[in-house]
């Protein structure tokens, strides 16, 4: 089970710039912690985050609306892609079941995965916002989960971002983490990931075999 900013696009810090730009231009104040709760939030949670900022002078409904035409015509023009993650993802759909839950909304989730030439890859590929929490509670793993039809006790998460790595903990799932940017985990959150690795080309079908060990 997939995540996919962070993890299969270098798309975060995409996701600051443009959030920080809509507050700051609004008279809103950014900061990292802003940014570290937004990391893998669902559309509902953050744009009214970013609403909040902006003194609610924009709507939420109107903030993700802004937000999500930005990000999607900025991956259009540099794709963001991280190397080696379609080569990963290819590999081990030969050999397992694939589905990605991710706080962004479904019309960049199918974006991302026909640039990546991905799309074929993943038997469900669906959004936190389909779900009544997102990321850190566990409702985005274990709703993948049942859309696989698999126990999430049964599945390995692959997740980059503190929030993420606690939801597929809590999930039941193993979790393999590929940190990565400036807002890396602390220690005790990696802590509770079963593996750790530098980068997804490390991510082989050996490596998931192995958890089973």
């Amino acid at each position: 089970m997939f995540d996919l900013d962070g993890v299969l696009i270098d798309s975060e810090p995409i996701w600051e710039r443009i959030r920080r730009d809509f507050a700051e231009s609004r008279g809103g104040t950014w900061s990292g912690e802003i940014q570290r709760r937004m990391m893998g939030a669902r559309t509902a949670d953050w744009s009214g985050a970013l609403s909040e900022l902006v003194g609610g002078s924009v709507s939420p409904e109107s903030a993700a609306e802004e937000v999500i035409a930005a990000l999607a015509a900025e991956y259009r023009r540099r794709p963001p892609l991280i190397p080696g993650a379609g080569d990963a993802v290819r590999a081990l759909a030969g050999e397992f079941r694939l589905g990605l839950v991710s706080g962004s909304p479904q019309v960049l989730i199918v974006l991302v995965l026909n640039l990546l030439g991905v799309d074929g890859c993943f038997e469900v590929a669906m959004s936190a916002d389909d779900v009544a929490r997102g990321k850190p509670h566990p409702d985005p793993y274990l709703a993948l989960a049942g859309r696989l039809g698999v126990p999430a006790s049964e599945c390995a998460v692959v997740e980059d971002s503190g929030n993420g790595i606690r939801s597929g903990h809590a999930a039941g799932a193993r979790v393999i983490a590929i940190p990565r940017g400036a807002h890396r985990p602390d220690a005790e959150t990696l802590g509770l990931a079963s593996a750790v690795l530098r980068d997804i080309r490390a991510l082989t079908p050996d490596v998931m075999r192995g958890l089973d060990q």
